[in-house]
C-alpha cells in the first residue's frame, strides 16, 4: 500500500496566512487600547480628583474616631437622665422589672464608652437600645387602678360600619375639623353632650366649639351653645390642626403655632397650656398625617381613651416618628403635665390618622377613597409594636381629619372631609 505524503505535510502556507492575520488582529488591538487609555485616563483621573475632594472635610474620621463629641455628649446627657428615672422607679417598686432594667442601662453606658475609643459598636443600635429601654421606664411607672377594670380585653379585634352619617354643622366644605362625644367617665356637667370643633379658617385653624347636651339635639342641629375660646384665628389660645377632643368640662388641642397642648376651661373660660417634650417637636405642618393626601397642620393629635388624655406628635430626635405622651390635669393645681412620654419606629407621615384605646396606639392608612385599614398598634405598657392588623373603617369622602375613640360607649369618631361618622369597636 502507497501512502500519499503530500497529503500529511505540514500546511505551511495556511499557517503563515493565520499568523499573519493574528498579528494583525495584535496590533490593531494595541492601538485600540492606546486610543481608548488617551481618551478615559483623563475622565479617570477627573473622577478620582472629584472623589477625593467631596471625602475630604470626613478625613478628620480617620484620626479622631466615627463620633463626635457632641453627639456622644448628647447621648450620655439622655442616658444620664434615664439612669435617673430607672434609679427613682427601683427605689420605689424593687421589682423584678426594675432590677432588670437596671442592669440594662450599665450595659449601655459601658457601650457609650467604648464607643469614645473604638468604631466597632454601631451608634444607631445604642440609639435604638436606649428608645427601647426609655420606653420601658415609661411603662414601669403605674397607671390609676380605677382605669384598669376597663381595659381586660386586649386589642381591638373588630369595627363596624358607621352607625351614625351627619354632615358638619357648618356644611360639607368646611372638611377638617374634629368632634366627638364628651369622654371623661366621671363627668356630671358635660356627661351627654356632644360636641363639634370646625377648622373654618383655611381648615387649619380655628377658635369656637358648638356644644349640643344630648345626641337628639346633636342628630336634630338644634338648642346648642357655641363656645369662643381666642380672640381670633391666629390667636395664641387659638386651635391649629383637627386636633381636639371634649373631656370633661374642658377642650384639650393643640395651641396655635406652637409645641403646646391647651386646655380651655368651659365654666371659667381661662386656657391653660403645657409644652410638650422632645427636641424639634413638629408643629406648623412640619409632620402632618399623611399616607396618600397630606392632612395640613395635623401635626399634634390630641386623644383620650380609658386611661386618660394623650398627645400623639413627631420630633426631630425621634426622626419624624410618632411620639405619644400621656397628659395629666392636676385640678388642685391648676396645671396640664406631661406624666410619660414613649417613642415609637412609626414614621408620622406614613400614616393617615391615630387614635388611642386602653392605653394603645392605633395608627390607619389610606387603602381607596372608600376604605381606611388600621394597620399598626403600639402599647404602652409593654413597649411593644404590632404592625399586622388590617381592620378596614369605612367612609364616605376620601380624606381624614381626625379620628377619636370615646371609652364611655367605645366608639370611634371620623371628621371625614365635612362628613362625620361614627363606628362601633368591638373586642
Amino acid at each position: 500500500m502507497m501512502v500519499n505524503v503530500a497529503a500529511w505535510s505540514f500546511p505551511v502556507v495556511k499557517y503563515e496566512g493565520v499568523l499573519e492575520q493574528v498579528q494583525s488582529c495584535e496590533g490593531s488591538l494595541h492601538n485600540l487600547q492606546e486610543q481608548v487609555s488617551t481618551e478615559r485616563l483623563p475622565r479617570i483621573q477627573a473622577l478620582v480628583n472629584n472623589v477625593t475632594a467631596r471625602l475630604e472635610p470626613f478625613q478628620y474620621l480617620h484620626h479622631q474616631g466615627l463620633y463626635t463629641a457632641l453627639s456622644l455628649r448628647l447621648l450620655g446627657d439622655e442616658l444620664s437622665q434615664l439612669e435617673t428615672d430607672i434609679s427613682s422607679l427601683h427605689s420605689q417598686s424593687k421589682t423584678a422589672q426594675t432590677q432588670k432594667l437596671s442592669v440594662e442601662v450599665g450595659k449601655l453606658r459601658r457601650d457609650v464608652v467604648r464607643m469614645k475609643t473604638s468604631d466597632t459598636i454601631n451608634m444607631k443600635t445604642v440609639k435604638e437600645k436606649l428608645r427601647y429601654l426609655k420606653n420601658s421606664a415609661q411603662s414601669c411607672k403605674s397607671i390609676p387602678q380605677r382605669f384598669q377594670r376597663y381595659c381586660l380585653k386586649g386589642l381591638i379585634t373588630n369595627i363596624s360600619d358607621p352607625i351614625m352619617t351627619k354632615v358638619s354643622p357648618l356644611g360639607k366644605s368646611y372638611i377638617s375639623g374634629s368632634w366627638g362625644k364628651q369622654a371623661q367617665f366621671d363627668s356630671e356637667g358635660q356627661k351627654d353632650s356632644y360636641w363639634v370643633q370646625t377648622l373654618v379658617s383655611g381648615h387649619t385653624s380655628g377658635n369656637t366649639l358648638r356644644i349640643y347636651q344630648s345626641y337628639e339635639n346633636f342628630m336634630a342641629s338644634a338648642n346648642y351653645k357655641d363656645f369662643t375660646f381666642a380672640s381670633s384665628y391666629t390667636d395664641s389660645k387659638s386651635i391649629e390642626g383637627p386636633s381636639s377632643v371634649l373631656y370633661g368640662e374642658a377642650l384639650y388641642y393643640h395651641c396655635y403655632r406652637s409645641a403646646d397642648i391647651c386646655r380651655y376651661d368651659l365654666n371659667t373660660n381661662e386656657v391653660q397650656r403645657v409644652t410638650l417634650p422632645g427636641t424639634g417637636v413638629g408643629f406648623n405642618n412640619k409632620f402632618p398625617y399623611c399616607y396618600y393626601d397630606c392632612r395640613a397642620n395635623s401635626d399634634v393629635d390630641v386623644e383620650a381613651d380609658e386611661t386618660g388624655l394623650w398627645a400623639l406628635y413627631a420630633t426631630v430626635s425621634n426622626h419624624g416618628n410618632l411620639v405619644v405622651s400621656r397628659l395629666v390635669w392636676d385640678n388642685d393645681a391648676k396645671t396640664l403635665n406631661v406624666s410619660q412620654t414613649w417613642e415609637t419606629r412609626l414614621f408620622k407621615k406614613a400614616v393617615s390618622n391615630a387614635f388611642m384605646v386602653c392605653g394603645v396606639l392605633y395608627a390607619t392608612r389610606y387603602v381607596d377613597e372608600f376604605r381606611e385599614e388600621v394597620f399598626y398598634a403600639f402599647d404602652t405598657a409593654t413597649g411593644k409594636e404590632d404592625n399586622s392588623l388590617a381592620l378596614p373603617l369605612e367612609k364616605v369622602a376620601k380624606g381624614v381629619a381626625s379620628l377619636s375613640y370615646n371609652p364611655t360607649n367605645r366608639q370611634i369618631y371620623m371628621y371625614n372631609d365635612g362628613y362625620l361618622l361614627a363606628y362601633q369597636a368591638y373586642f
